[in-house]
């Protein structure tokens, strides 16, 4: 693997599974070192495996517990990377999550706000914390979402509006950012093999999707990291305000 990010300190939420985990570990393939966070809730043995993964390949990762939608939590999480390492290079906003499927019907004030704060508030909690510290020529790669392209399946109504959300956040910061260098760009990726369709999407519906991919199959985290890490690197120098689809061909934009 390539050390194109030797010497860079990145940053990613949410990265103690699926494909938090495995941009983590591309990350550090390339050379990087990675500073991550899970939710304080989170499997110790999936952030433990994370760790591992990493150290076996002789990269260089730290774990931090971190709750993305307290600001206080935030600043924790940036600290421990800027005290450590001194700067953030890379900024990967992965973490969020469905949360539960309900219509407009079923959810009430409190799960709105709860969906939004996980996938879109955290978002700018972390990127103001983390901004400060990070140099001219950085870059921020955040993970939207098909549903934020075509309003997600059944249930996703509140999730679907914060991804459409985190793209336009994404251009906007872009715009702002540019007198620094520092390029934004999200992903957003289709069926993908992760743990969120293994909780939240019934099997024949996953086969079914799967089916009408014209690739015939679903995406793997690995293939998300891959271009994740493309985005953060200086080989997308030019790519700027991009929310770039990884759905196998299930829709264009």
């Amino acid at each position: 693997m390539s050390s194109s990010l030797s010497g860079k300190v990145a940053v990613v939420t949410g990265g103690s599974r699926d494909i938090g985990r495995a941009t983590v570990i591309r990350l550090a393939q390339s050379g990087a070192t990675v500073v991550f966070s899970h939710s304080p809730q989170a499997d110790k043995t999936a952030v433990t495996d994370t760790l591992k993964q990493v150290e076996a390949n002789s990269g260089i990762a730290v774990a931090v517990a971190c709750d993305v939608t307290q600001p206080a939590d935030v600043a924790t999480l940036i600290a421990r990377a800027t005290e450590q390492f001194g700067k953030v290079d890379l900024l990967v906003n992965m973490a969020g999550g469905l949360v539960a499927r309900k219509t407009m019907e079923q959810m009430d004030e409190r799960f709105w706000d709860e969906v939004i704060d996980l996938n879109l508030k955290s978002v700018f909690l972390v990127c103001k914390a983390a901004l400060p510290h990070m140099p001219d020529g950085s870059a921020i790669v955040n993970v939207s979402s098909q549903a934020g392209r075509d309003g997600g399946g059944p249930g996703a109504l509140a999730y679907a509006t914060a991804k459409g959300g985190l793209m336009t956040f994404t251009r906007g910061l872009a715009k702002e950012l540019g007198g620094r260098r520092i390029r934004v760009n999200a992903v957003c990726p289709g069926m993908i093999n992760t743990t969120f369709h293994n909780t939240f999407t019934k099997p024949e519906v996953r086969a079914k999707v799967a089916a009408a991919t014209p690739l015939g199959r679903e995406g793997e985290a690995s293939e998300v990291a891959a271009l994740v890490v493309y985005l953060a690197s200086a080989e997308a120098s030019f790519v700027n305000g991009a929310c770039v689809d990884i759905n196998g061909g299930t829709l264009f934009s």
